[in-house]
């Protein structure tokens, strides 16, 4: 039994699962119950069984099959003579009943299926309900049916249904979709053009009914539309349209003016509200409600409001009601909304634009966003500018103090495609004074590269300073502070002197807002140069205003400085600062920085080697947080890592491709950085060493427009790598020493470990016990920082050094380097030394003869097993655990019959991996 209001996709459901039954040898048959069906006992089933006749024997059907031969005369000829007429009504019921019992069991491997079993006659429902109490051999019996059309209290077969003995059955109640459904549903459609900004309306104008979706969708692929506006705009699909008119026609006339109030309110709204906007006293205004609940016109919200079931079925509603009709109630709604306190000045406005008066509604809408910006909800207000700025015929004056007020809001969460796409259209005005064209930049650049991460958002900030120098120097100074953080192209050659001008400029007479900002953006370049200094004057840093709230400024400061510490190798440190800021987020609504330091808490779990619960974290923070990219770059990022140290290059060279196209064009170097240096650490792996160095070079380019060499982002032992074994060794001597050079007085442990690294392997072809030592050096730093990959990694690199002059002292840390690697859950890294120290002839604890394990996994097979859990081919096992393919599949086949398992049911997940042993099946 499925149930579902309409439209929730059940004969959908029903289609999709009989078609895949239908491959298996089930045959299907489909009977519709309807409104105003013309007279036929047993009328859907009688309709159904018509198509059973390819399917009837030859011969051997019962003498009872034959009371059917009157109600389907097309198969007369395929069942017996039909039996006399009983002259008693319920004799012929039980007939033919009988009859159809018959021809089910004749048939054998059935489905019957009956839609819209709300419509369905008493008859037919009894026999129903006897057919399921008694199922024939071989019979599957399917019914949907909404559930609030059935008559109040019944049943959907008329009475309580329990499944027989031996017999299955469940009632499937369809939820409405949702949001994340939406999108998959979105993207399935239209693939990338599935937006979260379309996916959003989508949802909202469906609220998740599939009908309303769906029809959403087939016009926006049909029509190639994908402007979200215009959906707004769009039409009700026909199907919901006929549905919710059916549901109108039935109403009596109170019942009707009461669900005409409720189309014109348009929001959930009280009984008194509707009774007035109704012109009805509260005796025919409750009646009429009670009407309008049992069509399933409206509903009740948990807060004792009346509205209805869906929004379209409100424009649906509302375009039923004739216009002056239509007029009058909105005059009566705006009569009676405006005896509210607070005004509700937004559905003030809606109704006025109804009305015709255009200059009263813009009025209105002002006077709403004013409302909506002092009370800080600045979505509200960005969506009624949006309004405002979308109106064709809007005076010049009224369009830039929309945009600029929009511009003056628009890092606080607002949507970045629709207002980016707002500004740039006020912007091509030719009658904006230079001073409002200046801040309506400004506002552009800002969104662009806080919201968009667009490094195009610079340009639009350096044309805003020249716009603004003259008559707003202090909005000048804000571009000027953002230009002096750009670190794309060799900007960051000119940060120190946008910083100065930017200071100077507000030097005099500034507000506190740009004394804190000059303070925080010097303290941001401080960092990134690696002055121990920016620590303490941070600490000092105020975290409140005077009037003690929480600046949006201080929380970005802090989210910014923690980013920069960990790039510097001040982990700890950047950990702390994370936690402050989300403790200060708790007290003051921030938009997306809430999330921010969630992701980069993520990067430093990977950093400290807290690799169990990783994926699981970032998937939770990608479904909460789904239109922020810097969630799906690292997440992706952090994948690949994982499939790397786990010896899958393939797939971790995927996951570093879809990282680097997600974050292609954004505005923050360090990603694109991390990327590169990870996708040359895959080829390297491969043993393609001039790939990697290609990938390296301009990654590397990029590092040395930074200024200095205080943030390597793991690049530095990657490029030196690929660059020695390409021959490049000048070119890498220059280079360490040049950056050895700068970091002098400055405080950058990870960049000092990376270059102890690359010195390493400058040397390790002519001076190993001397490379030994920088890898030594470059081990401690790491192990100081707290990242325990990089220490198993400095430590494999001492022990290769090692390997011609003390095996002994080689295999000593070859072991660590192992163990390192085993406890952090990196089998691929882990193999690769213990295929290394069994080169070397080092010794491990055996006992004399092997070990039979019988019906247990043996700690090879554990291995393998894990990797196969994992996803892993034939080819990644054999390349992780240096094996040979034959070995490999040896291996495989055990595994797989130790657990009594198939290969992709494995990759389900391995119960018990942590031990040895362990032979439970999956």
């Amino acid at each position: 039994m499925i149930e579902g209001e309409a439209g929730m996709g059940k004969s959908r459901l029903v289609h999709e699962a009989t078609a895949i039954l239908k491959t298996e040898g089930w045959r299907v048959v489909t009977g519709f119950c309807c409104p105003l069906r013309e007279p036929l006992p047993y009328g859907p089933v009688v309709d159904a069984l018509g198509k059973v006749g390819p399917w009837l024997p030859a011969t051997g059907l019962p003498p009872t099959a034959g009371a059917l031969a009157p109600l389907l005369p097309d198969l007369a000829d395929r069942l017996p003579l039909a039996p006399a007429t009983p002259g008693h009504p319920g004799a012929l019921r039980h007939q033919l009943i009988q009859a159809v019992r018959s021809v089910l069991d004749a048939v054998g491997r059935v489905i019957l299926v009956v839609e819209d079993l709300h419509w369905v006659d008493d008859a037919t429902r009894e026999l129903l309900l006897l057919l399921a109490r008694d199922l024939p051999d071989q019979f599957v019996l399917v019914v949907t049916y909404r559930a609030e059309d059935l008559p109040p209290g019944a049943a959907a077969l008329g009475a309580a249904y329990r499944p027989p003995p031996g017999a299955g059955g469940t009632v499937i109640r369809l939820s409405p979709l949702t949001e994340n459904d939406v999108a998959d549903l979105a993207g399935a459609a239209l693939g990338s053009h599935a937006t979260p900004e379309l996916c959003a309306v989508l949802h909202r104008r469906s609220e998740g009914l599939p009908l309303v979706a769906e029809e959403d969708l087939i016009t926006l692929r049909d029509q190639a539309c994908r402007d979200v506006r215009e959906l707004e705009r769009a039409e009700v699909p026909t199907g919901l349209q006929e549905a919710v008119t059916e549901r109108l026609t039935s109403l009596s006339p109170i019942g009707a003016a009461v669900v005409d109030a409720a189309a014109v309110l348009a929001v959930p709204a009280t009984e008194e509200l509707l009774a007035e906007v109704a012109g009805l006293d509260g005796d025919a205004a409750a009646e009429g409600l009670v009407d309008a609940l049992r069509a399933a016109v409206l509903r009740v919200t948990d807060s004792g409001r009346y509205t209805f079931r869906h929004v379209l079925a409100q424009q649906v509603a509302y375009r039923y009601i004739p216009w002056p009709r239509r007029a009058r109630l909105h005059r009566r709604a705006i009569d009676e909304l405006q005896t509210q306190d607070p005004l509700p000045l937004v559905q003030i406005a809606r109704h006025t634009l109804a009305t015709g008066d255009q200059g009263g509604w813009l009025e209105q809408i002002e006077q709403a966003v004013d409302q909506a910006v002092a009370l800080g909800d600045t979505g509200t207000a960005a969506t009624l500018l949006h309004q405002i700025l979308d109106r064709p015929h809007v005076d010049t004056e009224r369009r830039s103090r929309a945009a600029l007020t929009l511009a003056r809001i628009v890092n606080y969460g607002v949507d970045y495609a629709v207002t980016a796409r707002e500004l740039r259209t006020v912007l091509d005005d030719p009658r904006l004074p230079d001073a409002v064209r200046g801040e309506i930049r400004l506002g552009l650049g800002l969104v662009m590269l806080n919201l968009g991460a667009d490094p195009a958002g610079f340009r639009e900030l350096a044309h805003a300073v020249d716009e603004l120098a003259a008559t707003q120097p202090h909005k000048a100074a804000v571009a000027m502070f953002n230009l002096a953080l750009n670190e794309r192209d060799g900007a960051a050659a000119h940060a120190w002197d946008w910083q100065g001008r930017a200071e100077r400029t507000v030097r005099d007479g500034a507000d506190e807002r740009s004394r804190r900002l000059a303070q925080i953006n010097r303290l941001i370049l401080m960092g990134r140069d690696g002055d121990p200094a920016v620590w303490p004057l941070l600490d000092r840093l105020p975290r409140r205003d005077a009037a003690g709230a929480v600046p949006r400024d201080a929380t970005y400061a802090l989210y910014a400085l923690a980013e920069v510490a960990i790039q510097l190798g001040h982990d700890r440190r950047a950990r702390a600062l994370l936690r402050e800021v989300e403790d200060l987020v708790e007290h003051a609504a921030h938009g997306r920085i809430e999330c921010l330091p969630l992701v980069v808490e993520l990067r430093l779990d990977w950093l400290a080697g807290r690799w169990t619960r990783l994926e699981e974290d970032y998937a939770a923070l990608a479904q909460a947080h789904p239109d922020v990219k810097q969630i799906n770059v690292d997440r992706t990022l952090c994948q690949g890592h994982l499939a790397f140290a786990q010896g899958r290059r393939s797939l971790a060279h995927d996951h570093f491709a879809t990282a680097a196209a997600a974050a292609n064009g954004t505005s923050e170097v360090d990603v694109s950085i991390r990327i590169a240096a990870a996708l040359a650490a895959v080829r390297l792996g491969e043993g393609d060493p001039q790939a990697a160095w290609t990938i390296a070079e301009p990654a590397l380019s990029m590092l040395r427009g930074l200024r200095s060499w205080t943030r390597t982002m793991d690049l530095v032992p990657v490029a030196a790598e690929a660059a020695l074994a390409c021959g490049h060794h000048a070119l890498i001597e220059r280079l360490v020493a040049a950056a050895e050079s700068d970091l002098c007085d400055r405080d950058a442990p990870a960049a000092s470990a990376e270059l102890a690294l690359a010195r390493g392997l400058l040397l390790r072809a002519t001076d190993p016990a001397r490379a030994a030592e920088h890898f030594a050096e470059a081990q401690h730093r790491w192990q100081d920082i707290g990242r325990p990959y990089e220490v198993a990694k400095a430590a494999e690199r001492r022990g290769e050094a090692l390997t011609c002059s003390s095996a002994e002292d080689a295999t000593t840390h070859l072991a660590d380097a192992a163990g390192g690697f085993t406890e952090l859950g990196a089998t691929g890294d882990a193999a690769r030394c213990q295929h290394r120290l069994r080169e070397l002839g080092a010794q491990t604890s055996r006992r004399p003869g092997r070990r039979g394990y019988g019906g247990e996994l043996s700690p090879r097979e554990l291995e393998v097993a894990k990797l196969l859990a994992d996803g892993a081919t034939n080819q990644d096992i054999a390349q992780t655990l240096f094996l040979s393919p034959r070995t490999v599949e040896k291996h495989v086949a055990r595994v797989l019959a130790k657990l009594r398992t198939e290969r992709k049911v494995i990759q389900g997940g391995l119960p018990n991996s942590d031990r040895p042993g362990s032979h439970e099946p999956v």
